[in-house]
Parts: C-alpha cells; structure tokens; sequence
C-alpha cells in the first residue's frame, strides 16, 4: 500500500509541479522575437507593443531581433524554443505563408510548429516614385505609360528576393501587362536608397516606412495596394483607381505566434492581453495614422490560423507565377 502511495505521488508531482508554473505564469521576463532589423515594421511594432503589455503582465518584455535568411532564422528559433509562455514571434505572411512556398526547404514547418495567439493587422504596400529622379511620373498611368514605351528598361527595387514587396510588384506588373526589371536588394534601408539615389524606378514599399519617405518629401505615392485608401495618406488613390485595375488587392499580415505545444492557458491570457491592448483607441490610431497598418476585425487565435491557412495557399500561387526560389 506504502508503495503504491510513493508511485502514485512520483506520478502526479510532475504533474501538478507544471500546473502550478503554468498558474504562475508569467514569473520571468518573456522575449519577442523578431526576424527583421531594427527600423522594420516587425520592429516597430513589436516594441510598440512590447510596453503596455509588460505593464499588463507585471514582468519585462523585451525584443530580441534575429535576422537572416528572410526571418527564417527567428522562426526556427521560436518553432524550437521550449512552450512555456517566455518566447513568441511577431511574424508576417512573409515569414509564415510566403516563405513556405520560397524555400526549397525549411527546417520548420511554417504552419504547423506554432501557436497562433492573436492577428494583429493587415499590411498593405505603397508604390513609390523619386520626384527628384522621375519627375514627368505624377501618376500611375505616367508609369505604366513610361514603362510600355520601354519594356525591359525600367526596374524596380524590392526588399528581398521573394520579399513580399517584390511579389506585390509581381502582381502589379503581371495585371497591368508591362514588362519590368527587379532587382531585389538586402531589407527595406537598402531597397529605399536605390530608389532616393535613382537606381530604382519604383518600389512598392511597406506602409510604414512608405509613409514617413512620402511625408519627408522623399518619394511621390502614386497608389496603394489595398481595395481602400489609406487614412493616413487619403489623396493617395488605389491601384484599382489610379492603374485601372479593377480589384487589385495585395497585402500582407503581422501576428503574434508562440512555440508549438503552449498551455492553451497561457495562450489564451496573452492572446486576451495583447487583443486589449490592440484595440486601445490610441493604439488603433497609431497604427492607423503612422503606420497604414489595418487594425484587425478579429484578431482571435481561431481567425488567426484560418487566415493563416488560407494565406499559405494563395502566396503560394504568387511564388509560382513569379519563379522566384531560394535555397
């Protein structure tokens, strides 16, 4: 019977010792990781976020960057990383739906090695011009116009190669029938000054940084890549308005991920966090007014990963058309 008693108590101490960490949690600081550097949208809004929701979980959090090989390497790390509510990821469609149809290989799998804890909003990009460089483009249509006078003579820049900027380019370019060149260039910094220095014609870029350049007098926005148009740039008309083409649609998303296995605990008390923090009005105005960012319509665990799924399919079929690969 005595012995029975100690089994049953080596059974159930391992147990009961992992209920009451996960109770506790958190108790420690917890990590955000993020793929890209600093100055990037991932960037930006991981620390935004990082502050309020150290205050609403009474310990520190903090943003570690990891870049590399297109955010793989930060989505490895978390997909590796132990369940326990200290490390999660502020992915993006590049990393978690893109990237899963452009590498040949990954050492994760990009659906399936997470714990999705909240959507936390839609990303559009912005086609830019240089005034300084381009100056008789005013207009989407004077692009168009200049790039059919000259098929194969005008390039543009894009973050990477299989970027999401450059793919957005891929369906702007295939839908309007022109004939363009890419050049893809290490990360936002270097693929702006191609285009500050002339050696891009265009580029469609992020929201966020595309705002500040247009703002500072760097760049002309000719269009954005959403079906409505922005608020903080409200003179700026659509791709369907201003390239006339109707229904152009091309954005990306930002969301918050955690390892796989995490106590569906723990992830419901981040995901309540940080969806409170999220839909803060000064929070929304933020993003909204700084950074173009789309707040979420349901930024929930369960809507996360249905737009997830759906996201991995419909990337991939961009990949497809524009051939790019990486190994």
């Amino acid at each position: 019977m005595l012995r029975s008693t100690f089994m049953l108590l080596a059974l159930t101490l391992p147990f009961a010792h992992g209920q009451a960490q996960e109770a506790a949690w958190p108790s420690r600081p917890i990590t955000i990781m993020n793929g890209f550097p600093s100055g990037a949208g991932t960037d930006i809004y991981a620390r935004k976020l990082a502050e309020p929701l150290s205050q609403a979980l009474g310990v520190p959090v903090v943003v570690d960057s990891r870049t590399g090989a297109g955010g793989n390497i930060a989505s490895d790390a978390v997909a590796k990383a132990r369940p326990d509510g200290y490390t999660f990821l502020l992915a993006t469609a590049g990393t978690h739906a893109i990237n899963a149809a452009l590498y040949k290989s990954l050492s994760f799998d990009a659906f399936r090695d997470v714990t999705h804890i909240a959507l936390l909003g839609d990303v559009p990009n912005v086609l830019l011009v240089n005034p300084k460089h381009s100056p008789g483009i005013d207009t989407c249509q004077d692009l168009l116009a200049a790039a059919r006078a000259r098929p194969g003579q005008l390039n543009y820049s894009s973050t990477g190669n299989g970027a999401s900027t450059h793919l957005t380019a891929v369906q702007f370019t295939s839908a309007a029938k022109i004939n363009t060149v890419h050049v893809p260039y290490r990360g936002q910094g270097p693929a702006m000054t191609a285009l500050l220095t002339g050696d891009a014609t265009f580029f469609f870029n992020q929201s966020g940084p595309s705002i500040a350049a247009v703002q500072q007098g760097q760049a002309r926005a000719l269009a954005v890549s959403t079906t409505a148009r922005l608020p903080a740039l409200p003179d700026v008309p659509t791709a369907a308005e201003a390239c006339g083409l109707p229904g152009f649609s091309s954005s990306t998303w930002y969301g918050l991920l955690a390892p796989p296995g995490l106590p569906s605990s723990i992830q419901a008390r981040m995901s309540q966090e940080v969806t409170r923090i999220i839909s803060e009005p000064s929070f929304k105005e933020w993003l909204v007014t700084t950074q173009g960012i789309a707040p979420p319509v349901d930024p929930s665990p369960e809507a996360f990963l249905q737009v997830h799924q759906q996201d991995i399919a419909r990337w991939a079929e961009v990949v497809k058309q524009s051939g790019a690969t990486v190994d």
